[in-house]
């Protein structure tokens, strides 16, 4: 599933913005939940996953035929303001460090100028 439905912004080596319309009729509102639904953190951190991904793409092209970027792990990640049905979610990420083929990227999510969820992600380009 594609959690990026834009990328507005992307400067290889250094950092990427993008967004994710939140809508009503996505597949985990009918249980997360039932009367309030909220978008699970899970989901927020991994549209930051996809978006940081772009980025590592882009700083460093590898052959998608032969290689596949995959989610290592997340640190410090916080929640911070609920995502709901209608609220657009503002994606940013930075690369913290590069080396090799790991990348530890710092990723935040924002609705309407106000942090929704942050994390320190980690990833790696391995052969397929």
């Amino acid at each position: 599933m594609v959690m990026v439905d834009r990328v507005t912004h992307i400067e290889p080596g250094r950092e990427i913005t993008g967004h994710k319309c939140v809508a009503f009729n996505e597949p985990w509102f009918a249980a997360h939940f039932p009367g309030r639904p909220v978008m699970p953190g899970v989901m927020v951190l991994e549209a930051l996953a996809q978006i940081g991904g772009i980025l590592a793409y882009a700083t460093e092209p590898f052959d998608s035929a032969s290689n596949i970027l995959y989610f290592l792990g997340i640190d410090k990640a916080k929640f911070r303001k609920p995502v709901v049905p209608g609220d657009r979610l503002d994606l940013r990420c930075e690369i913290v460090h590069h080396r090799s083929n790991v990348w530890k990227l710092r990723g935040q999510a924002s609705v309407d100028g106000a942090l929704a969820a942050e994390a320190e992600l980690l990833a790696s380009v391995v052969n397929r």
